[in-house]
């Protein structure tokens, strides 16, 4: 299922938005206290993992056949989601977890605002449904908004309790969680729940498959990194 023809701005902004995620992801390492000196080798890795996932969704790999299980889908989110798991598990995951300055982290959730705006205006190209966005189901955009006074306030301030830091990262968690369930279930996948007018088909598309197999992975590793910043300090 290609795209519809969509103006030049939309994948511009996108991925624009993509690499200011990479580079807060790169500022985040580079400031780490213990691990700084492999921010490079990590920029590295995930700019291999941004091309890699470009070629195949640019040779039509996740927009054809979509309805096979398991779904080729899994491809562009399992590697993500599994190096997480890993850095959450073992030893050395977690001294690299630690490290990380949770203030880089959370500024990296302004990134949210671009991408509601571009789903937005993929909407009105009928390439993700109306459900996608804010004028629908998706109000992460909050998350977006609010971040810079979560990050200014309570981590560069210290004017707000940890309590509210933890329920902010475990409501963003929340609309994270939200707009994933309803993205997947919105594709043109064998399990199809919902928008069978209008499927969601960009994220099965360059450039915005970016955005499960990057964008969303980094959101969520830097909820996860505040959140148990926030329960080990307590």
């Amino acid at each position: 299922m290609p795209l519809p023809l969509l103006p030049d701005y939309i994948q511009l902004v996108f991925v624009l938005t993509t690499l200011l995620t990479l580079l807060f992801i790169y500022s985040a390492v580079k400031k780490s206290s213990s691990h700084s000196r492999k921010s490079g080798i990590i920029f590295l890795c995930l700019l291999l993992w941004l091309a890699a996932q470009a070629m195949l969704t640019m040779k039509n790999f996740y927009n054809t056949n979509t309805t096979s299980f398991p779904p080729k889908f899994l491809l562009l989110i399992s590697p993500p989601l599994l190096t997480i798991l890993l850095l959450f598990i073992t030893k050395s995951g977690k001294r690299f977890i630690d490290s990380l300055p949770v203030l880089n982290l959370t500024y990296l959730h302004i990134v949210r605002i671009p991408v509601e705006l571009v789903l937005y205006w993929l909407c009105l190209y009928k390439a993700v449904p109306e459900l996608m966005t804010f004028a629908g189901r998706n109000f992460d955009i909050l998350s977006g908004i609010s971040a810079p006074f979560i990050a200014y306030f309570g981590i560069q301030k210290k004017m707000l309790k940890r309590k509210v830091m933890f329920l902010w990262n475990v409501g963003a968690l929340l609309l994270l969680l939200n707009i994933v369930i309803n993205a997947v279930l919105s594709a043109p996948f064998a399990f199809q729940q919902f928008a069978f007018d209008q499927p969601n088909i960009a994220v099965l598309n360059f450039p915005f498959s970016w955005l499960p197999c990057f964008i969303v992975p980094a959101v969520l590793f830097s909820h996860l990194v505040s959140l148990r910043r926030v329960l080990l300090v307590s």
